[in-house]
């Protein structure tokens, strides 16, 4: 029935699914009813998750891929509808944060984090687009979802962050102007904004920029992966008539 809380019947793909949020979102979309194709360059993780996705009663299928590929992201919406009929739900979860100053930064950290952050989602997005429109024409919800993760970078400036801020806010303009051309043809477009959350991200910053984002947030109790994975959940367990489109999450002690 359009609106139900529950995803029964339904496909969501989530990037990004190796670990952290992606890993969390995935279980938790599982657990909900959909049937789960996970994402990430990480095959060995990826087996143990959907391993345990099914021996818990869910259904999930594994996808090595490396969504900066053009080709690779295609085939992973390809591959998801092929195996599991449609699409109902799109997390782009894969994301780089890598940390500094801009004047001495390696160029390459950059180029990574505009070629994860920016084109993958683009790249998976624009493949999926047509396939979660055919669900929320077609489809027993007679709605869809296309849930990008952003941060509070996506909304602010920090000193020694700059590009990172940079690819956030892209994901959020690129997010806003998608759910305008779409929203009329129930395709929902959702911005999940997350402050700091203990996952794996800060174990990619270069050796001191590690330990300055460490101790940065050494005092603060920070978000779990599954903090995030439920305002996700709730976002695309709303009924037909309601558009979640902006969540922020910040630890309540974080202040920037």
């Amino acid at each position: 029935m359009a609106g139900s809380p529950n995803l029964d019947g339904t496909v969501a793909l989530v990037t990004g699914a190796s670990s952290g949020i992606g890993e969390a979102t995935a279980r938790m979309l599982a657990d909900r009813g959909a049937a789960v194709a996970i994402v990430a360059r990480r095959a060995e993780r990826l087996e143990t998750l959907a391993n345990t996705i099914e021996s818990g009663g869910g259904k999930a299928f594994a996808i090595e891929a490396d969504v900066t590929d053009r080709e690779q992201a295609e085939n992973a919406v390809r591959r998801t509808v092929e195996e599991l009929g449609r699409l109902d739900v799109l997390v782009n979860n894969a994301g780089v944060m890598l940390l500094g100053p801009i004047l001495d930064a390696p160029v390459e950290e950059w180029d990574q984090m505009v070629q994860v952050n920016v084109l993958g989602l683009l790249y998976t997005a624009k493949a999926a687009i047509p396939h979660l429109l055919a669900a929320a024409a077609e489809g027993p919800r007679q709605v869809a979802d296309l849930v990008n993760i952003s941060s509070v970078a996506g909304r602010q400036v920090s000193l020694g962050s700059g590009v990172y801020n940079a690819t956030k806010h892209a994901v959020g303009a690129f997010s806003e102007s998608l759910r305008q051309e779409v929203t009329e043809r129930h395709l929902r477009v959702s911005l999940i904004e997350p402050g700091a959350v203990d996952t794996e991200l800060t174990d990619h910053l270069r050796d001191g920029i590690r330990e300055q984002t460490k101790q940065r947030f050494a005092d603060i109790d920070k978000l779990e992966a599954t903090d995030i994975a439920e305002a996700i959940e709730f976002v695309v367990t709303r009924p037909r008539h309601v558009a979640i489109n902006e969540v922020l999450v910040r630890p309540t002690e974080q202040r920037d």
